[in-house]
């Protein structure tokens, strides 16, 4: 069964050029090229991914992101300019799952969908014991996490990086093993994503009993999940 991708651009020569690659490489592929019926689509048609260009007239990708984001948990790739690190780190403080800078080539995009995916599957079908960490239980057969038995409200990638502390509860993880086993990509050395999604996961998981927060930053060396 192939996996379903929506692109949502306002370029309508990129929209082509890359739905003809994705069928090509076995996606079904559907397409808007505005915001609003963006976000309408991704969540009326169940895609497997959303691409979603940041530069849009009328709703940008940002405020459709904001608007995915309040009715749909999947997983999202955002097409930012290269160098705009102000949009990037706004999409991930908003829930966008990656980004990709443009220009980019199909290949390269075609790399981090099946990374996304590919995760995401590895996480439901590869480890299914559910981890207990203190009052923290990620479940990945239903790709679900609780704290304190309260369902977490977590991005696909925030419940990837989750799991993977999960898992080493306790112990620091470095930011190489994290990008590895939760965003399915080597670390880039100026690459801030793994630092945005912490903070919002902090915010989620929210502070221990000692008021400290539960995600501790080992500067130089990783992050360390309290196992408490």
């Amino acid at each position: 069964m192939s996996r379903k991708v929506l692109l949502v651009d306002d370029d309508s020569e990129l929209l082509s050029l890359l739905s003809a690659y994705l069928e090509l490489e076995g996606f079904e592929v559907k397409q808007a090229s505005d915001g609003i019926s963006g976000a309408e689509m991704a969540v009326a048609l169940a895609p497997d991914i959303v691409v979603l260009d940041v530069m849009m007239p009328g709703i940008n990708g940002i405020q459709t992101l904001s608007r995915i984001r309040a009715r749909s948990d999947v997983p999202v790739i955002m097409l930012t300019a290269r160098g705009d690190d102000a949009d990037r780190i706004m999409g991930l403080e908003l829930g966008a799952d990656d980004y990709v800078p443009k220009p980019c080539t199909p290949r390269e995009l075609v790399a981090r969908i099946r990374a996304i995916l590919k995760r995401a599957n590895n996480a439901a079908s590869v480890l299914m014991d559910t981890v207990q960490a203190g009052p923290l239980t990620v479940m990945p057969q239903q790709r679900r996490a609780e704290i304190s038995g309260e369902a977490l409200n977590l991005t696909s990638t925030e419940f990837n990086l989750v799991w993977v502390l999960a898992r080493h509860a306790g112990r620091i993880v470095s930011k190489e093993l994290l990008s590895t086993e939760a965003m399915g990509r080597p670390l880039n050395r100026y690459d801030r994503s793994i630092d945005v999604h912490m903070s919002s996961i902090r915010q989620k998981l929210g502070q221990a009993a000692n008021g400290a927060s539960r995600i501790q930053t080992v500067y130089g060396r990783g992050y360390q999940l309290i196992n408490e």
